[in-house]
């Protein structure tokens, strides 16, 4: 065991756990957990608030041997849960195989991303954590379980808030390997988003809109990555023209860390991110919101923010807005139907995006808006919202006290929720 403290990804949040561990067994692993009165599990630090907290000991599955196995018959991956999603991804293309979809990052950890209901884009794709067909953790009598798709408590294991034990290993389906060819456009018309959302997001196999809303009847980039076997993209998207040169999501930054696009075919692994696993992919200290409402009311949503352009656009980044397909796990933001998600990276201004928050929560709060669970929100007044926004949330809470019922994976993030 360290002790010492850590920060999270974006050094927005300085960790409390006295301890640190990396346990290069799951023996030891369970050890560990046994022994320990409060213990969490953390990823690659990619959270923007205290989900992964604990006052106790932080543990860290990166140390873990790092599992790969294929079953081409299954068509599934087994692997171990702390390799990050761009290192797995380039074993499987090796092999000739590859995931249904990737986040924008590659750097992040397969526990982390599918605790915490991370997404990529796509109509027909889900979430990384629907990709998900079995889950191994060690609970807090430190037993190791799995738990298999069609296992009645399974959609509840998977999107786990890191609540119910220290993931070990995932088993993901996998796909024969493909090609994406990836290009942008610049400056749609935002009534051509509000009003044909459906046909922007059909133009490719994974869309991203990006917008900073400094002029809110223009959405500044399309992001378009097709499969190469769809042809060529359009020159124009609904009044949208492509991009002469690489761009990068925020204006004026250098693009050279970002995926390449103007529509030159590529692997998968190196076109679904938005940026490249060989680069750092920060552009400086940040902070990041997303709430995630049902596909029906997108345009609707993307209205209600645009009508708080003129608050938002001083504190922002850029704002991104993505699609995915509907899930049945428990707590995954896009449980019951299709989603769409707007996503809002922020200035390091902590206080000033806080305050912020309960203005874009009321705008969206009619469409039944759920945040990403790894994001900045104001968890007291989800809170009073979660039987509503989740159906299963008391099956969940029932699961927890099954599973840990000592209480070991509690920190006050989940007190704050009810969980």
């Amino acid at each position: 065991m360290t002790a010492g403290r850590r920060t999270n990804w974006a050094g927005n949040l300085v960790y409390s756990a006295a301890e640190v561990v990396s346990p290069a067994s799951v023996d030891e692993l369970s050890g560990v957990v046994r022994g320990a009165d409060r213990i969490k599990p953390f990823g690659t630090r990619h959270s923007f608030n205290t989900v992964a907290d604990t006052e106790g000991v932080a543990v860290s599955v990166a140390g873990l041997p790092p599992e790969v196995s294929i079953d081409p018959g299954r068509r599934v991956v087994r692997a171990a849960a702390g390799l990050r999603y761009g290192d797995l991804a380039a074993r499987l293309d090796r092999e000739g195989w590859a995931l249904s979809n990737l986040a924008s990052l590659p750097h992040i950890s397969l526990a982390g991303a599918v605790a915490t209901g991370t997404h990529g884009s796509g109509d027909t794709a889900g979430s990384l954590a629907s990709a998900v067909g079995a889950v191994e953790l060690v609970t807090a009598d430190g037993a190791l379980r799995t738990f298999r798709r069609g296992d009645p408590d399974f959609p509840g294991v998977v999107v786990s808030l890191g609540a119910l034990g220290v993931v070990t290993t995932v088993e993901l389906d996998i796909v024969p390997r493909f090609d994406i060819a990836q290009t942008v456009y610049e400056d749609l018309p935002l009534d051509a988003a509000l009003t044909q959302y459906g046909a922007i997001t059909a133009a490719g196999y994974s869309v991203s809109l990006f917008t900073t809303w400094r002029d809110p009847d223009v959405v500044e980039q399309v992001w378009v990555k097709r499969r190469a076997e769809a042809g060529p993209a359009p020159d124009t998207l609904l009044g949208a023209r492509r991009a002469a040169v690489k761009r990068h999501p925020l204006p004026g930054v250098d693009p050279q860390h970002c995926t390449d696009q103007l529509g030159v075919p590529g692997a998968w692994l190196a076109r679904l991110p938005h940026f490249k696993l060989e680069f750092t992919p920060s552009n400086g200290d940040e902070l990041q919101t997303e709430y995630l409402v049902p596909r029906r009311h997108a345009g609707e949503a993307i209205r209600a923010v645009a009508a708080l352009a003129g608050e938002i656009a001083p504190l922002l980044l850029v704002c991104e807005v993505r699609s995915m397909a509907g899930d049945d796990l428990w707590l995954s933001p896009a449980q019951g139907g299709a989603v769409v998600g707007i996503h809002f990276t922020w200035q390091p201004r902590q206080v000033e995006v806080e305050a912020l928050l309960p203005d874009i929560a009321r705008a969206l709060e009619p469409f039944a808006a759920r945040p990403h669970w790894g994001k900045v929100f104001d968890a007291d007044a989800v809170a009073l919202r979660l039987p509503e926004l989740y159906p299963h949330w008391d099956d969940f809470r029932s699961l927890r006290r099954t599973l840990d019922p000592r209480g070991v994976f509690r920190n006050a993030f989940l007190d704050r929720l009810g969980a």
